[in-house]
């Protein structure tokens, strides 16, 4: 069964698509990567948080997810745009899906849109805020919400970000934390 989802940047423009993740409403600046593999690795990245990362390759998930493919322990975008995503996965190394994944890290994410289409925009008329909207929908909520988001100028790189202590090799930390 799939949900409804929308994308809403801060100009008005809407994309209508089908959710592929968790349900709810996320925003951040609308970016595009053109890698054909790596999407566990790029919406694990640190470089992309506050960011709806949009993927331009159409076929994203084919081999679904493994534990060994993240390059954080968390997922630092705030959600994904893609064109399509398969039913299943299909490969040896895989543990879950992508949808199932992103719904399990509470990650909102769209699938079924003309991400050319959305790829031209942001090159032509630069970055945009937008609004990732996935379950119940509402245009004007969106649209408020991604206009309402600060963007990231003047943010430093590690504003939004953890930071841990460093550890030397062969010592576990004390108290809580990463183990």
């Amino acid at each position: 069964m799939t949900h409804p989802a929308i994308l809403v940047l801060e100009d008005g423009t809407v994309f209508e698509g089908e959710s592929v993740g968790a349900s709810g409403l996320s925003v951040g600046e609308v970016v595009f990567n053109t890698a054909m593999t790596g999407y566990r690795e790029i919406v694990t990245d640190p470089s992309y948080a506050r960011q709806l990362v949009t993927l331009t390759y159409p076929h994203i998930g084919n081999t679904g997810c493994t534990g060994k493919d993240d390059e954080a322990s968390k997922v630092w975008s705030a959600g994904l745009i893609v064109r399509d995503v398969p039913r299943r996965p299909s490969s040896w190394r895989s543990e879950v899906s992508l949808q199932d994944w992103l719904a399990a890290r509470g990650v909102v994410a769209i699938a079924g849109i003309d991400t050319r289409k959305l790829t031209r925009i942001l090159r032509e008329r630069g970055a945009q805020n937008g609004a990732l909207m996935a379950g119940t929908i509402d245009v004007e909520q969106a649209l408020e919400a991604a206009r309402k988001f600060p963007g990231l100028k003047g943010m430093t790189a590690s504003q939004g970000r953890q930071h841990h202590r460093a550890v030397p090799v062969g010592r576990r930390p004390a108290g809580p934390g990463p183990q």
